[in-house]
């Protein structure tokens, strides 16, 4: 009997060697009493700003969904002026919004950055210009048959239809873009929607053109979500958060342990780069469901670029950024500060490259990074530290340390930024 004891207790000091601070543990009822709260202070929280609400010294240019025929319309209002332009002698030129970075503005009271109301003009006459211009009349046409057909195309589809012209996707998306700003609607007001990505498992059941889907019977795997918002509705969930997860390896760990039936909460990753679809319907999760959104993300710049663009919006997409940002996003890890907290071993941290330092530094002129004081701490540690680390590193105490220890004691300390 007492050598059993012993050997428990060799059991249970070996299991604390192996999962640093799983001592620290308090039972799963007290973190789900402490997350209850959380959720219930972020239900009631007051009607977010818009753009319209402020009195800004800058006029900012911001879109909206419009219906097909409302595009169709646009299209062939745009088509009349260019008309008009030629036969009174004027040439053929477009006026594009421009989405450089010096017409982009920070408004710290939205927390996001809009697109201000420069424009450009890109005349066909010009050497400089003719080629864009052609693209931009190209994409034009393409949406206007869109319109009349009532369908959704791909933006690779898009990009076959004159792959001599359009010579790389790059260009023909980019100028997706420009005419998404001169006809003052969103991107996916044109039915030009990107390939499915983002994937969501956990407690949230909604209705996907009309079938209804229940995100903890999709396996592993979980749901793709759709790329075309509009099929997405009737969002019901008993979730207590939504934990974004920047990693598809982290996001399996956590589906494969059923993470969200330990702690009630839907888990979603877009696998990298967030593409629209994920943005919008991380979006509407938020507004609907009203639960706090925490982020899991690598230890390292591109780690928060990504969050940034989440909570804050890209450049790119300025102008739709009142659709595709979703508010108050906390950053729950990893962060610099966790690699000595949590003793992450040094072989398991990597060097930052020059690029790293720099591209750190550069968001730490950031005003939505400056905004933030705990943000501001914990870049300018990894800069100092010159070190950064993935999601993975904490597999060095575990596999399942993830899930087991890592994340219940964030929720548990509420240790988020």
């Amino acid at each position: 009997m007492s050598d059993k004891k012993k050997r428990r207790r060799a059991d249970s000091d070996s299991d604390s060697e192996s999962q640093p601070f799983k001592h620290l543990l308090k039972s799963d009822d007290h973190i789900l009493r402490i997350l209850k709260s959380v959720a219930s202070s972020s239900s009631s929280t007051s009607k977010s700003l818009t753009l319209a609400d402020l009195s800004l010294s800058s006029t900012c240019r911001e879109v909206s969904d419009l219906s097909l025929s409302s595009v169709q319309s646009a299209i062939e209002t745009l088509v009349l002026q260019l008309t008009h332009q030629i036969l009174s002698g004027q040439g053929f030129s477009f006026t594009v919004p421009s989405r450089s970075a010096s017409n982009q503005l920070y408004v710290p009271e939205l927390d996001r950055i809009v697109l201000k109301d420069k424009s450009t003009v890109r005349p066909f006459s010009h050497i400089s210009s003719v080629r864009k211009t052609t693209i931009t009349a190209k994409i034009l046409s393409l949406i206007h048959q869109l319109c009349l057909k009532n369908i959704h195309v791909t933006k690779r589809d898009l990009f076959y239809t004159d792959v001599k012209l359009f010579q790389d996707q790059i260009q023909s998306d980019a100028v997706l873009d420009d005419v998404s700003c001169m006809l003052g609607c969103t991107r996916s007001s044109l039915n030009v929607i990107a390939a499915e990505k983002g994937v969501v498992v956990g407690r949230l059941i909604f209705s996907d053109n009309g079938d209804m889907i229940d995100c903890t019977k999709m396996g592993m795997g979980g749901k793709a979500i759709p790329p075309n918002i509009d099929r997405v509705g009737d969002m019901q969930s008993d979730a207590l958060f939504i934990l974004l997860v920047e990693k598809d390896a982290a996001y399996m760990r956590l589906a494969e342990d059923r993470f969200y039936n330990r702690f009630p909460c839907i888990i979603v990753t877009a696998k990298g780069q967030p593409d629209v679809a994920t943005r919008l319907f991380l979006r509407k999760m938020k507004t609907e469901l009203k639960l706090p959104v925490l982020a899991l993300v690598d230890s390292d710049p591109y780690g928060l670029k990504i969050l940034s663009v989440y909570g804050c919006g890209s450049k790119n997409m300025s102008y739709d950024s009142a659709n595709l940002t979703t508010p108050d996003i906390k950053w729950l890890g990893i962060r610099p500060s966790d690699l000595d907290k949590y003793k992450i071993p040094e072989q398991c941290r990597l060097p930052m490259t020059e690029q790293d330092i720099k591209t750190g530094k550069d968001l730490l002129e950031e005003d939505f990074v400056k905004k933030n004081p705990g943000w501001v701490e914990e870049l300018n540690l990894m800069v100092k530290t010159k070190q950064k680390a993935e999601i993975q590193a904490l597999s060095s105490f575990g596999f399942q340390y993830l899930s087991d220890v890592y994340l219940p004691l964030k929720l548990q300390q509420q240790d988020w930024l």
